[in-house]
């Protein structure tokens, strides 16, 4: 048996958003807007098309069977994404735990060895001696544990605090729009025949949908390009014109540009002057945010494979930790905890602190797993095949889902994820930039090309604090188009 709607429910869905008292009288097609009458004398009153809602009911049908699918795989989504955010959060602790659980292991190895080696040569030495050199020995080790160890887990703590933090957030808003969504569920199948309530629930529908999509990493949103800026990045101990290889923006809108051919990374303040830099000990290819102030950078050589983190502190770079790898390394991407390093043939998953998960992904060729993304729900990742001249889409378990090609698209490098799930990537022979739907399937856009500055693009980063698109290329400098 169908239940009719409940008197609630209606006056939930008639209700204003922003004037809780008001219900819903027009509709503003200028703004994609309901209104109610606050809401047009307040804001629409100079808008075009502010229409009644009984006046669209015949113009605008409205399918609620379509509806009523989309809002269930758009919750079921969301379901899934908590599902494996709060898998996420239990795998950060448990990692952070047992790399504690090692650290603390190697403490007590060490003790035990340089006992035991005094104990093995003591003899000849006075038992006064020997205990006063065991004690010094063993303070100098506890010294040494305390001054870079735990200091070490101490920074590891912070960053599983600081991403633990951003995925709880995230959770919060999978569950409110859960909550929204389920709520207009109930109303689209008892809602009957009425085509006011009808028009108005599909418009809300459509507008919670539209903000969950971006949550999901599915945002369809095309960005229009509305000017470009240049500035120049090179300082004077830069001894030749550099390849920008990498670029990462902090939340407070500074800007980190890894300078390939200088070996160094450098900070660009909120006007992307040059602040901060610092010199590394190889070849540094790319970059990703790994907390609010903190970065990982990979850095390589014929002898030297690593993954070098560093700290924005008061307008300065600070080097911290590092960790070595058994391969070459080239991209490198983060999520919720996981680190995605290429090595130019491969693409394989560490934890942050260090430890190999597994080998995603692997393919024949040099330069053939160039630069990689990852989505912001984790379901899904780009990689730039430079020598095949593809993007590929791997699912998480690095399962081939997708492949794009284009003549726009030669000899790809630069790859980006926006927070919404927009990904872009750089043609370097084409000079360009694309926007490509988040399937990895078809190009969404053409946003920027030579005629517009672009020459030879090696890296690409988005800003949403600045509404703006960061194109690093071969030469000093770097372009940043504003988009909407």
């Amino acid at each position: 048996m169908k239940w009719p709607l409940s008197k609630k429910m209606e006056n939930y869905l008639l209700a204003c958003i922003i004037h809780k008292d008001e219900q819903l009288t027009t509709y503003c097609a200028d703004h994609s807007q309901l209104c109610c009458s606050k809401c047009v004398e307040l804001n629409h009153s100079k808008c075009s098309k502010v229409t009644p809602i009984s006046e669209l009911t015949n113009s605008q049908p409205t399918d609620l069977q379509g509806l009523s699918e989309e809002l269930e795989t758009v919750m079921a989504g969301i379901k899934s994404l908590q599902i494996n955010q709060e898998a996420s959060i239990q795998s950060l602790q448990r990692t952070y735990k047992e790399h504690g659980a090692v650290i603390i292991e190697q403490l007590h190895g060490n003790l035990n060895t340089y006992i035991d080696k005094c104990c093995n040569s003591s003899v000849g030495t006075s038992n006064k001696n020997l205990k006063e050199e065991i004690c010094w020995s063993v303070l100098s080790i506890l010294n040494e544990f305390d001054n870079i160890t735990v200091k070490e887990l101490n920074k590891m703590k912070d960053e599983v605090i600081s991403i633990k933090g951003s995925i709880t957030s995230s959770i919060h808003k999978c569950t409110s729009l859960h909550n929204d969504l389920l709520q207009l569920l109930e109303i689209v199948q008892k809602i009957g025949d009425n085509k006011e309530l009808c028009l108005i629930a599909s418009i809300k529908c459509k507008h919670i949908i539209q903000q969950a999509l971006p949550l999901l990493g599915k945002s369809g949103k095309v960005f229009k390009v509305q000017g470009k800026s240049e500035y120049n990045v090179r300082i004077p101990s830069d001894s030749v014109t550099f390849d920008i290889s990498g670029i990462c923006v902090l939340p407070d809108g500074q800007v980190l540009v890894v300078d390939w051919t200088n070996k160094n990374v450098k900070l660009l303040n909120q006007q992307y002057q040059v602040v901060s830099h610092l010199d590394v000990n190889a070849w540094p290819f790319d970059i990703c945010l790994i907390a609010p102030s903190e970065v990982a950078v990979t850095v390589n050589a014929s002898n030297i494979h690593e993954v070098q983190f560093i700290t924005v502190n008061q307008g300065k770079l600070v080097p911290g930790r590092k960790f070595q790898l058994q391969h070459e390394c080239r991209g490198i991407a983060h999520q919720n905890g996981d680190l995605f390093v290429t090595s130019g043939k491969e693409l394989y998953k560490y934890t942050l602190h260090g430890k190999l998960i597994c080998r995603l992904y692997e393919a024949l060729g040099y330069n053939t797993v160039y630069k990689c993304a990852v989505s912001p729900t984790g379901d899904r990742l780009y990689i730039t095949s430079r020598y095949h001249n593809k993007l590929l889409t791997l699912a998480r378990d690095g399962t081939l889902l997708a492949t794009y090609t284009d003549t726009a698209l030669e000899w790809p490098r630069g790859l980006h994820v926006t927070p919404a799930g927009q990904v872009l990537v750089c043609g370097h022979w084409p000079h360009t930039v694309l926007q490509v739907g988040w399937e990895g399937q078809s190009k969404l856009a053409t946003l920027a090309t030579k005629e517009d500055g672009v020459w030879r693009p090696l890296s690409v980063c988005y800003s949403s604090t600045t509404l703006s698109i960061i194109v690093g290329q071969s030469g000093n400098n770097i372009l940043v188009f504003r988009v909407e």
